[in-house]
């Protein structure tokens, strides 16, 4: 393993900060929108918890890519996470909260374009679908958890300065357990593409706990989402925490956990394993988009109240953007793998 290794795992860095800016500016966007949470602090608990996802639980939503198109090459790797990237952040440049399970998927596409490689048809589908799943079920918990918890604390009679305590803290830890879940789910996003081709090893760290190297590789990309956390998630957050609806702070505890359950149901092999044991229907492991979560949650609680709150010209100007952003992601992959190939004569595919 040489510098060439780390060169061309820059834009998997890259994609993670990208993500970090985007889609993990999600799990605290409410809080820090209804001023309930600051963003420094929203910042430092979300990097930690996105690393102990993303290296403890980040395995399953990866095999799923894998099944997608396997890229057996680091030049490959790293064009593909290079235009996912790219497409991500000129969304980002203009305020959009996109969906980065829908870049690298598009990106993986328009590699299995360039190399003849073909895209299972399933695979595709299933991946597809949890696009239209996810932002409905978080809407459905969504609006669930309002009425929950709207009638727990009408019965519980709680003073309003407690209230406020409360869904600080509240938001405090619906927002680890979101990050948490967020690394889990899309670490995969960031680092999936280099598995197959990584020389990475195994790695023991300080106090005892073993790494193998796809956990390396995790904790490499789960570090470079952090940065894109503390340095530049600020403004999608504006857009996700006041844009789409003015949210009260029930309303954005509500979200976050909504979202939260979401990406965990997708990324827990052992609930799926527990599900499959007892002859249950079990979500698939793929890495969906904390984006789309949030749209879905804060919708749902809008919907229930009447819908009048909701900016809908936002809603479809974002929804064009998911539509764009894979299609977008293919074809800037497909023309860069040509570049790569052509003038730098790089193997970007066996």
């Amino acid at each position: 393993m040489g510098l060439s290794f780390f060169i061309f795992l820059s834009s998997g860095l890259f994609l993670g900060w990208s993500l970090g800016a985007s889609d993990a500016s999600n799990i605290f966007g409410t809080a820090v929108g209804t001023k309930m949470v600051k963003f420094r602090t929203a910042a430092i608990i979300a990097s930690v918890f996105i690393v102990l996802g993303a290296v403890s639980a980040g395995d399953g939503t990866t095999q799923t890519l894998g099944q997608l198109g396997s890229i057996n090459t680091l030049p490959g790797a790293f064009m593909t996470a290079l235009a996912a990237a790219l497409t991500i952040y000129w969304m980002v440049e203009l305020s959009m909260p996109i969906s980065t399970s829908q870049a690298i998927v598009g990106a993986i596409i328009g590699w299995n374009f360039f190399a003849s490689k073909p895209t299972d048809p399933a695979v595709l589908t299933k991946i597809a679908a949890t696009w239209v799943m996810c932002p409905v079920l978080a809407g459905a918990f969504a609006v669930m958890l309002y009425y929950l918890v709207k009638k727990i604390i009408r019965v519980s009679h709680l003073h309003l300065i407690r209230q406020d305590c409360y869904l600080r803290v509240g938001l405090i830890l619906a927002g680890a357990f979101g990050a948490y879940a967020l690394g889990a789910n899309n670490i995969a996003n960031v680092m999936g593409v280099f598995v197959p081709a990584s020389p990475l090893q195994s790695f023991i760290l300080p106090w005892g706990w073993e790494l193998n190297a796809t956990q390396v590789l995790f904790l490499i990309g789960g570090l470079a989402i952090s940065c894109g956390v503390i340095t530049y998630s600020h403004k999608v957050i504006n857009t996700v925490g006041n844009g789409v609806m003015k949210m009260s702070p029930l309303m954005a505890f509500v979200v976050v956990i909504a979202q939260s359950l979401v990406l965990f149901l997708f990324a827990s092999t052992e609930l799926q394993e527990f599900l499959h044991s007892n002859g249950l229907p079990a979500f698939p492991l793929v890495p969906v988009s904390s984006s789309q979560a949030v749209i879905g949650a804060v919708m749902g609680i809008g919907i229930y109240k009447g819908g009048r709150d909701i900016n809908w010209q936002l809603i479809v100007k974002i929804a064009m953007s998911w539509v764009a952003t894979p299609l977008v992601a293919a074809v800037v992959c497909y023309v860069s793998l040509f570049f790569l190939q052509n003038v730098f004569a790089l193997e970007v595919f066996r």
